[in-house]
């Protein structure tokens, strides 16, 4: 850049911080996911993934894999979005459900990524009450360095609903993907810890209509979810399905 004026240097320089993405410093509480670091190997995080979906296959003995003390599970609509939150929720949630709501999950096709969410999954549901009809799922797992799962995210496996082109992104690597655990602030530090009430995530949340919606739902996660379920009714079914 040599013989450009002082002023036009400054810009250029200016441009090119706003568009750097932030540093990843050791030890950061608030790191985002794009931090993570794969401390396990690819196996771990396929059987983690695989085991999270044997937990909903009413074929196979109840057994949960390692979740973190404060995991997410966030379905984006039609589904019910804020579904889970805490180890305690998601455990006993999905026992219920594996109970009163039958399934079969099928059509599995989970892999390993490099870079996080490490585990990303392709699955077809078939509930009894359905009639067995396939209910394609697309979901990603993001881990701590424990090889703890943190964050459960999913999409109706539907041309409308899915967020990715199938031909060229077939599994979300492009990095504007539009994932909300890339918005929440502690997914990339060790602990993977969540806090909604903490600094970082409410200042986020001041900005980001979808993230406000998420600290909301922790603040109040039974109100939300019976709210949300019942405003979603039996039409999300063959919505999110494609039936």
């Amino acid at each position: 850049m040599r013989g450009l004026p002082p002023l036009l240097l400054f810009a250029l320089a200016c441009a090119s911080d706003e568009k750097a993405p932030a540093a990843c410093v050791e030890g950061d509480p608030d790191a985002p996911l794009s931090c993570s670091v794969a401390t396990q190997s690819p196996e771990h995080y396929v059987e983690a993934a695989e085991g999270y979906f044997d937990t909903m296959d009413s074929r196979v003995p109840l057994e949960f894999p390692a979740y973190s003390e404060r995991v997410v599970r966030w379905e984006w609509p039609p589904w019910l979005k804020l579904t889970a939150y805490t180890r305690e929720v998601i455990e006993l949630s999905d026992t219920v459900l594996r109970t009163v709501y039958p399934s079969v999950v099928d059509d599995r096709d989970c892999r390993a990524f490099s870079t996080p969410p490490f585990a990303r999954c392709r699955v077809s549901f078939r509930y009894e009450a359905h009639d067995n009809l396939p209910c394609p799922i697309y979901e990603e797992f993001a881990f701590n360095e424990d090889g703890e799962i943190t964050w459960i995210e999913a999409w109706s496996d539907q041309p409308e609903l899915l967020p990715l082109d199938p031909d060229a992104d077939a599994w979300a690597e492009d990095p504007d993907f539009p994932r909300l655990a890339a918005r929440i602030p502690g997914l990339g530090s060790a602990t993977g810890w969540i806090d909604p009430q903490g600094e970082a995530l409410q200042r986020i949340a001041e900005s980001d209509t979808e993230v406000a919606d998420f600290v909301r739902r922790t603040e109040d996660f039974a109100g939300t979810w019976a709210a949300e379920s019942a405003a979603a009714g039996e039409e999300m079914w063959p919505l999110g399905c494609g039936w």
